[in-house]
């Protein structure tokens, strides 16, 4: 007898054989990539996973012999053996299953698939071979639309999707096997409501709103007519709406009756900032009533499962995050598109769940342009051969589409592009709420008398110190409000409540923001001053103006403006980006919010850009000169990072809720919930003023012993401007934290 599993029980009665996990995790493997067709695929792939473990030295392991087994090769070996096609492809999943996909050719920190192919290994016990069947021959996936273009990309793409298959499986059925020895019955995971249930809920909440308005009235012909285009087939999406168009509920609403129409599973919804993710899954679970928490897992990197209530509600959310096994999943695109290209088994589990789902990408411009050739390739090949719909949800909608003509094609784009709301060009014009002009050139005097000449408005510079020095000179007038991300998250809520509530009173209201206010921020200012910025960045501030259409377009103003000291010059991306959207406005004066000048906008940028510098790292062709003997997994994994790594974050104790949770870290076994709740607390600090702060003692971690340098706060609280400014970290000096008590 061999066996996989072993528990404390001497006598093995109750170790997993390991023909019946090899056979079962086969099984799941198969119902997985079944999804999209690979089937016969998963199961080799699950058949095959821990064959070395049909070895002498394995089963003395699992007795208790101290040695090292590498029990995941052996397995790669057959699967070239037997398919010598395609079994390259499994050999990198199969040898990876653990450690993680592994380069073809070079080796990094995992060793290469040619360097373990080539190790010594123990002898298989022929066993093997009477208790595991295998199929005699391997074809593509069912249904498989290869692309001449992108052939070695599709491999490498079918590898890292089976990779997940197998992954999933032979995690859930190993864990299955130690809950059920341990406590009788297997752990709770996925499930939750049916889409159907979920569909009828959204529709009941949809009907109670009231078309009491102009903005209203046209919020629900748009709804009625994206819910119409569900029964088209599934496929790639545009949703073009200007903003305060209602695009978020009329996405979602699409997506679930498109899901139904065509048996798809999931709703994954992809947004570009991390707080706008708790704000939208916010508004899905209110949308959804009685079904929302449980239908909808919000998963980045600042969420956690810890501040529910209960330890089963808690495992099993932590479950589901692991591979994204319910209705509604709300993320970011960092998670997402990092996860397309990672090479970690944990990073990998969920992505078998992306097909046959509805994706929509929130504010689709916003994809970062060093690495937008290879995000757009991505999405389109999981809207080819994955059974998954892909909706490019925006008012200021990419130039991503593939065509015939080469002077409006995005190569390697999206092809076959339908849009699915009604007449874009005339909601632009039903929904023009702003004039837009160019002011020219502003000193920061200048600056200074624009925003005094006008009781209400909004000004969004492009960096924090220009933001600060701004707010400073006008302080000491009535109603002047400063937002940054120098300030943490409950300290921004709080100042916009206010700023809101000082607007609705007609009062004085003079804001000074960086970008972050474009980011799903719901104000409405009669006049909004943005400096130079890239056209998506302009017509996003035009969305804080005039939001509710209460007022004329010809008294509701944007104006653009350069600014004139170098002290606050953009960095050469935001250049490049202001100087293109400066053509398009000499270009489109009279219009320059227009679908035409934002389509111009794009196409021009992208031009400048070239392919090259839209695919930074050349991820594309690394992969086709790789061929199938040097996809370079790991390279891709190291290499397609949306955000480079370069702050750390200073929790700041802004109030008694955030020095409770600082204390009771104290005490804490797991900090998950205690992490999740100091969140909205924290200030991200670039990595030189961080070192700026620790140098002088101004920042230290809390209980270093247990958790290193995870929870860093700011004890020098003289550095923190409670009423406007945020955190300083330019100028730190030390003071005594004694008197700092949490």
């Amino acid at each position: 007898m061999f066996y996989a599993h072993s528990t404390l029980t001497t006598d093995k009665s109750n170790w997993q054989s390991l023909d019946s996990h090899l056979i079962s995790v086969g099984q799941m493997a198969a119902e997985r990539a079944a999804r999209f067709g690979a089937g016969p695929w998963g199961e080799v792939a699950g058949l095959l996973h821990d064959l070395g473990k049909y070895t002498r030295v394995f089963q003395c392991r699992l007795e208790g012999a101290p040695v090292r087994v590498d029990h995941s090769t052996a397995g790669a070996r057959i699967a070239m053996e037997k398919y010598p096609q395609l079994g390259h492809l499994l050999a990198y999943l199969i040898a990876g299953h653990h450690a993680g996909l592994a380069n073809g050719r070079d080796s990094g920190e995992r060793s290469s698939l040619n360097d373990r192919m080539a190790a010594d290994l123990p002898e298989l016990d022929p066993a093997w071979r009477d208790e595991i069947v295998l199929p005699v021959s391997l074809t593509p996936p069912a249904h498989f639309t290869p692309r001449r273009d992108r052939g070695h990309f599709q491999y490498a793409f079918l590898t890292r999707m089976l990779f997940s298959c197998l992954v999933d499986a032979d995690f859930i059925d190993t864990e299955t096997f130690y809950a059920s020895h341990e406590k009788g019955l297997p752990h709770a995971r996925g499930g939750g409501p049916r889409l159907e249930a979920l569909r009828d809920a959204l529709h009941a909440h949809l009907s109670v709103f009231k078309a009491d308005s102009d903005v209203n009235r046209l919020r629900g012909e748009i709804l009625t007519h994206v819910r119409s285009q569900a029964e088209l087939p599934p496929g790639r999406f545009t949703l073009t709406v200007p903003t305060g168009g209602g695009k978020t509920l009329a996405s979602l609403a699409f997506a679930l009756d498109h899901a139904m129409a065509h048996g798809m599973d999931r709703v994954i919804y992809v947004i570009p900032f991390t707080s706008i993710v708790e704000q939208n899954a916010a508004v899905f679970r209110r949308a959804l009533g009685e079904y929302g928490e449980a239908a909808v897992l919000e998963h980045h990197s600042a969420f956690d499962a810890g501040n529910q209530r209960d330890r089963y509600t808690i495992d099993k959310l932590r479950r589901d995050s692991e591979n994204w096994d319910a209705p509604i999943i709300v993320t970011t695109a960092v998670q997402f598109f990092e996860s397309l290209f990672a090479a970690k088994t944990s990073r990998c589990r969920k992505l078998h769940n992306i097909s046959r789902s509805v994706v929509i990408l929130d504010e689709a411009q916003t994809l970062p342009l060093p690495l937008l050739r290879p995000s757009v390739v991505a999405l389109d090949e999981l809207a080819l051969n994955y059974r998954t719909s892909v909706v490019l949800c925006t008012a200021t909608q990419p130039a991503l589409a593939e065509t015939d003509d080469p002077e409006c094609s995005f190569a390697g784009g999206l092809r076959d592009l339908r849009e699915l709301a009604p007449d874009p060009k005339c909601l632009y014009r039903r929904l023009e709420r702003v004039t837009v002009r160019h002011i020219g050139t502003l000193n920061d005097d200048e600056l200074h008398d624009e925003l005094l000449a006008t009781e209400q408005v909004l000004c969004i510079v492009n960096n924090r110190r220009h933001a600060r020095a701004l707010f400073e000179s006008i302080s000491d007038q009535p109603g002047a409000y400063h937002l940054t991300t120098s300030m943490c998250a409950v300290h921004r809520r709080r100042v916009l409540a206010e700023i809101r509530e000082t607007l609705k009173a007609g009062a004085p209201c003079r804001v000074v923001s960086t970008s972050l206010i474009e980011a799903g921020v719901d104000v409405d200012f009669p006049r909004v001053l943005r400096a130079e910025a890239g056209l998506d960045s302009i017509a996003q501030a035009a969305g804080r103006c005039n939001r509710e259409g209460k007022r004329s377009a010809a008294d509701s103003e944007v104006a653009i403006f350069a600014t004139a000291n170098e002290d606050w010059a953009p960095p050469p991306e935001l250049k490049q980006f202001a100087q293109v959207t400066r053509e398009v406005i000499r270009q489109y004066g009279a219009d320059p919010l227009s679908l035409a000048a934002i389509d111009a906008y794009f196409r021009l940028l992208y031009w400048q850009q070239g392919d090259q510098r839209l695919d930074r790292h050349g991820l594309l062709r690394l992969i086709e000169e790789g061929r199938l003997d040097g996809l370079p997994f790991e390279t891709l994994e190291q290499k397609f990072r949306m955000i480079e790594n370069g702050q750390r974050a200073v929790i700041i104790p802004f109030d008694d809720i955030a020095r409770s949770a600082l204390r009771r870290l104290a005490h804490a076994e797991g900090v998950g919930g205690i992490a999740r709740e100091l969140q909205p607390y924290t200030v991200q600090v670039p990595r030189q003023g961080f070192v700026a702060l620790e140098r002088v003692g101004a920042v230290a971690a809390v209980e270093p012993g247990k958790f290193g340098e995870q929870f860093m706060v700011l004890v020098n609280e003289d550095l923190y401007d409670r009423k406007a400014l945020g955190l300083n970290w330019s100028e730190p000096t030390f003071r005594s934290g004694e008197s700092n008590i949490w």
